[in-house]
């Protein structure tokens, strides 16, 4: 049987937490037989779900792996480019991914009792954008009719809300001209002209949405009226939030948002994922530098997370916080 080692730290790091040590022992025991005594352990993948490299999952992913590879021995932490929230959702439901970030109207109705995934936070709003350009036809939602207009990759969770949000202005079907185009694409697209608008749901600022801004007029399209119909047919997890005119420099608006998550394997050891849950909360900092929406956590909005459970090793983090 492998040896398993006393502690966790390597050469040239500071001696590991007593918490950081029980996951040592459970990644020592994660890597079963090995034919030699003084075999190295193999490292525990965990793999984060996340979006377009322009995203805001994707900065907020790549900024927690490095967190995670550092404070973490015997873990090895990367992101994975996705379509973003239904595909994430699915990635990790089927094990191909340990972490994953999605929005709240995605998850799909699962047995309370038999989740499989489960939440580790809720992190932060997403809000819908319709993008446009300042010079062009689109001023409402109304305007989108005839028009071609992206509603998000197959597979995102823009495509979820913005096809949910064209239902009940009834402009499903064939009333506009559907693209189904990820955020790069969307963007390039505008800009040379090939669609008359995009949505995209994200964190503030969307990177991709403020370098559009920063290289041509463009406008948001206000959504706020939209947000009671929504709730009315998809349930409570809609609200209205604002996009100030200090996020991208055009004219305020209200647009419709909804909860985003980070999730979680539900078969992820409970010691790992408590590793996972405190240095989320603890190196929010960190992770604000790589994008300000990760600086909105806090432990107290954390454990908002309905309908989803939390994972035990998540919920036994927070419950170790209160006072």
């Amino acid at each position: 049987m492998q040896r398993v080692s006393r502690r966790w730290s390597v050469r040239g790091r500071r001696p590991t937490s007593a918490p950081a040590a029980l996951v040592l022992l459970l990644v020592s025991t994660l890597g079963g037989l090995a034919g030699c005594r003084d075999a190295p352990t193999p490292a525990v993948r965990i793999r984060i779900a996340t979006g377009s490299p322009t995203a805001v999952y994707h900065a907020f992913g790549q900024s927690l792996a490095a967190i995670l590879n550092r404070e973490l021995p015997g873990v090895q932490a990367s992101v994975v480019v996705t379509a973003a929230s239904a595909q994430n959702v699915r990635l990790v439901g089927s094990g191909e991914a340990e972490l994953g970030f999605t929005q709240a109207d995605v998850l799909p109705p699962r047995s309370p009792d038999h989740p499989a995934v489960l939440a580790v936070a809720r992190v932060y709003d997403d809000l819908l954008h319709l993008v446009t350009t300042a010079g062009g036809p689109v001023r409402t939602l109304a305007d989108l009719r005839g028009r071609r207009v992206s509603v998000g990759a197959y597979g995102s969770g823009t495509e979820v809300t913005a096809i949910r949000l064209l239902e009940v202005a009834q402009l499903g079907g064939d009333q506009v001209w559907q693209e189904h185009l990820g955020l790069d694409d969307s963007l390039a697209a505008l800009r040379a002209g090939r669609i008359d608008a995009f949505f995209f749901s994200g964190g503030l600022p969307v990177r991709g949405v403020a370098d559009l801004a920063g290289s041509t007029a463009m406008r948001l399209v206000d959504l706020g009226e939209w947000t009671e119909p929504l709730r009315r047919r998809y349930g409570q997890v809609y609200v209205t939030r604002d996009i100030p005119r200090s996020v991208y420099g055009v004219d305020p608006i209200s647009t419709v948002a909804n909860p985003n998550y980070l999730i979680v394997r539900a078969d992820l050891p409970e010691a790992l994922v408590r590793e996972l849950t405190r240095l989320l909360m603890d190196r929010r900092e960190e992770l604000a530098a790589a994008h300000p929406a990760a600086g909105r956590m806090s432990p107290r909005s954390a454990i908002v997370t309905t309908p989803l459970p939390l994972h035990p090793g998540a919920a036994g983090w927070y419950r170790s916080t209160k006072p």
